[in-house]
């Protein structure tokens, strides 16, 4: 009997978190601070709208693109919050989630053979898209001397006759790394003078401590190259609801709008209509929740800093990305160890990229009093393990 799978897809590996995390689901009392997922239920009022919209019946398919009604909150909120102005007819698309978005702007953009260049360590879906759309990823490692930020002078060495896309995951999963308007000028300059786009994953937009996030498609000569990436699941805590959008020119919209009409059809329509009423009576619930957060990242950098493991500070996101080098095990070799011995579940950075060896990623998406319990086994392991 022939081999009935596709030579691509068997060659992809399986999610680093999910593997790691089925060992977990087995072990009795463990305490897990690993998944990317808000701890809050999503708002009241937002759930109440979307039990609304099943009481009336809107049960049926939305347009392809999402709801009208949807899309016109979507750039009114983009307006308010990040500057940016689309047109909701034609410029913005709703998704299942954001992953959905980044795989459709993907193979809406790659011909074969083109480079997409993804700065590591990174959310863990962008590469396996890129090889899926027959494009070719190339890794640009992120440096913790640099808060993990991509400078210009790495995308310009990496940048060849074949380089098509630039990912930009910021604020970053798993490091918490942002990039300021400063240097997003800098890369800005690098993409139009390449000639090259943008896909900008801006999930956590949201989750800043100290600074306002600022969108690269707002800076001179960059909407025009740039897809917006966002969603609902972070910043109102809407995992489950399985939301996002993609906003960008119109000729790249209308070709995910193809892809997204053939493999998905529409969004679900309860989850849209609960996503309008997130967005025009959200705030309140995202600034909570955004204290909440920012509470229990300098909660876990200042534990983390003082049982050794040295903890860049975090200024996005909801993740803390210890380094575990001084201990002189791997990634692999401290989570499992850590899981084993201390019942808590934790990352292995390499799940983010071969350069997040050296590193955790711990999730603070946690309340307080479980963060709290997990540290306390984290500062015995230390002790066990100290050198």
């Amino acid at each position: 009997m022939r081999n009935p799978l596709n030579k691509k897809v068997g060659e992809i590996k399986p999610s680093g978190i999910r593997k790691f995390f089925d060992i977990v689901s087995e072990i009795e009392g463990a305490i897990s601070l690993g998944v990317g997922e808000p701890d809050f239920d999503t708002p009241w009022h937002i759930r109440e709208e979307g039990i609304y919209a099943l009481e009336k019946g809107k049960t049926f398919y939305t347009s392809n693109a999402g709801l009208m009604e949807l899309r016109e909150e979507i750039t009114k909120y983009l307006a308010r919050r990040y500057d940016l102005h689309y047109n909701h007819k034609t410029e913005v698309l709703v998704t299942i989630g954001g992953s959905e978005a980044i795989d459709d702007a993907l193979r809406a953009m790659i011909d074969v053979g083109d480079e997409v260049l993804i700065p590591e360590p990174c959310y863990v879906s962008y590469v396996p898209c890129v090889k899926l759309a027959d494009g070719v990823p190339v890794t640009i490692e992120l440096k913790e001397e640099d808060k993990f930020k991509l400078t210009k002078q790495e995308l310009l060495d990496a940048i060849t006759d074949k380089t098509k896309v630039l990912v930009l995951p910021f604020p970053n999963n798993p490091t918490g790394g942002i990039m300021t308007r400063e240097d997003l000028e800098e890369i800005a300059e690098v993409i139009i003078e390449k000639d090259i786009f943008v896909i900008s994953d801006e999930i956590y937009s949201e989750l800043t401590y100290g600074r306002e996030h600022v969108s690269i498609a707002s800076l001179p000569g960059m909407k025009e190259r740039t897809i917006v990436i966002n969603g609902f699941s972070k910043s109102y805590a809407m995992t489950g609801w399985r939301l996002g959008y993609a906003c960008g020119p119109e000729e790249i919209i209308r070709q995910m709008i193809k892809i997204h009409q053939f493999a998905i059809m529409c969004a679900p329509t309860t989850s849209q209509c609960a996503a309008i009423e997130a967005l025009r009576n959200g705030d309140e619930d995202v600034a909570h929740m955004r204290e909440a957060y920012d509470e229990r990242r300098r909660y876990l950098v200042t534990r983390l800093n003082s049982m050794g493991l040295k903890t860049f500070e975090p200024e996005g996101a909801f993740y803390v990305f210890p380094s575990v080098k001084k201990t002189g095990m791997t990634s692999d070799e401290f989570a499992t160890k850590l899981l084993m011995e201390e019942k808590v579940a934790v990352v292995p950075g390499t799940a983010f990229g071969d350069c997040g060896e050296g590193f955790l990623r711990i999730s603070y998406a946690y309340s307080i009093e479980n963060l709290k319990a997990a540290l306390d086994r984290i500062e015995v392991f230390m002790e066990r393990h100290k050198k």
